[in-house]
């Protein structure tokens, strides 16, 4: 298997210098202090769990032989999906918005754990169903927009409609461009299907500081007046840097159920 990279376990993270730590763990609260004064920053801070929650969410995360990872399987179509016995979420987003590197990021303490990474974008086509032990599946959706396929908006309408056991949908938007016309559309089928979902940043690494806040701002003000079924904390991430990916971690067995109590910092 493949080795763990640098600061995918909290441990390496801990040894850094604080402000180094905190830009890690909450990317967000880095931004913060750039803000103009006045600026309310309560949506930085709505989801702020203690090391305590971050290190189980990260044991969650870490494979060993009584807690397995797996690939389960891939599906075109609902009814060949895997039966919905545990907490499952999903990650959507356009085609080239870094999914499956983020996949991988989350997935890094678990290196058997097989997530292709294509350099063509659009060539997750099928739904892809991972199981973390016996605690909650997390599914890979095919990117939309460019090269999608065409039974995308079927497959994908019928997977978020039926699937009873689905707590939380992740879609990740590009952090260099912020929210695009086709992001709009995921967005409007979720709220008319009346589904949880949260938003995601990604390639925070690509964007500079201004442009990054510009986009942090704009959408921030977007799923305040234009969403009902948003979680209002945006959560930004780079799976080059590991930046987000431990709190990204504990979100996810937040929603899951599996962190009953998130102890605030």
């Amino acid at each position: 298997g493949r080795v763990a990279p640098p600061l995918a376990a909290l441990s390496q993270v801990l040894r850094l210098e604080r402000s180094r730590r905190t830009a890690i763990v909450f990317p967000l609260q880095k931004l913060e202090r750039h803000l103009a004064p006045g600026t309310d920053t309560a949506r930085f801070r709505l989801f702020q769990p203690g090391l305590a929650a971050l290190q189980r969410a990260e044991a969650l995360f870490r494979s060993d032989r009584g807690h397995p990872i797996d690939y389960v399987s891939s599906a075109v179509r609902t009814d060949h999906a895997p039966p919905p016995a545990l907490p499952e979420v999903c990650f959507i987003g356009r085609s080239n918005v870094g999914k499956s590197s983020l996949i991988r990021a989350l997935f890094s303490l678990a290196p058997e754990v097989e997530v292709r990474v294509s350099k063509t974008p659009g060539h997750t086509k099928k739904m892809n169903f991972f199981k973390v032990g016996k605690y909650f599946t997390l599914v890979d959706m095919p990117g939309y927009g460019y090269r999608a396929p065409q039974d995308f908006v079927e497959m994908v309408e019928a997977y978020l409609q039926e699937r009873r056991n689905l707590k939380r949908t992740f879609l990740l938007v590009d952090g260099v461009v912020g929210l695009q016309k086709t992001d709009h559309i995921a967005v409007e089928m979720l709220e008319e299907f009346g589904i949880p979902y949260v938003m995601v940043l990604t390639k925070i690494d690509r964007a500079s500081r201004g442009v990054l806040l510009k986009n942090v701002l704009e959408i921030q003000e977007f799923v305040k007046k234009g969403t009902q079924g948003c979680f209002p904390q945006l959560f930004l991430v780079s799976s080059v840097e590991f930046s987000g990916i431990h709190l990204l971690r504990c979100f996810v067995a937040h929603v899951t159920g599996n962190l009953p109590t998130v102890e605030a910092s």
